[in-house]
């Protein structure tokens, strides 16, 4: 009996293993969410041929009363794990409205109400537990901005989307 119940257990995890292998979003499909940082709004990503992604994100920030922000990822399997990874890009992002646009500048740290521009950079981990179609995701962000002034500033984000 102690034999079946060790061949069971072992069938099921093999089988649960072999369900996780394509955990992570096929090429082609588009998630959906939320995201707590800079900025806090939604986002949406979509996957690409081979390692790479896009994604955006639209919400609330100190760059800019809305942040608009747009970045193209590339996928590092560094734990060789369909279930979680790293991800680098580069992109822009776009402030609208009150907000100081940088942090280390020349002058005053006052609000402006400019458009701010800049340069984002970006570093991140993601998980998809088990086979769900639900992803996490954890990112720090390098901004040099250059509109309205020059300066430089870090941002980050936590955040969940949903592939349906």
């Amino acid at each position: 009996m102690n034999n079946q119940l060790r061949i069971i257990a072992a069938v099921i995890a093999i089988a649960a293993g072999a369900a996780t292998l394509h955990a992570q979003p096929k090429i082609g499909s588009i998630g959906f969410g939320l995201m707590l940082g800079e900025p806090t709004g939604i986002t949406l990503k979509g996957s690409l041929q081979g390692n790479n992604a896009w994604d955006m994100a639209i919400g609330t920030s100190w760059f800019g009363n809305v942040t608009i922000q747009a970045d193209y990822l590339w996928n590092a399997n560094v734990f060789n794990s369909n279930k979680a990874g790293l991800y680098f890009g580069v992109g822009g992002a776009l402030g609208i409205g009150n907000g100081k646009g940088i942090v280390i500048k020349n002058d005053d740290d006052d609000e402006k109400k400019e458009t701010a521009v800049g340069v984002r950079g970006v570093a991140g981990f993601n998980t998809v537990p088990f086979s769900s179609p639900i992803e996490f995701f954890f990112e720090i962000d390098p901004i040099l901005s250059f509109a309205p002034s020059i300066g430089l500033n870090f941002m980050g984000a936590i955040g969940v989307r949903y592939y349906p």
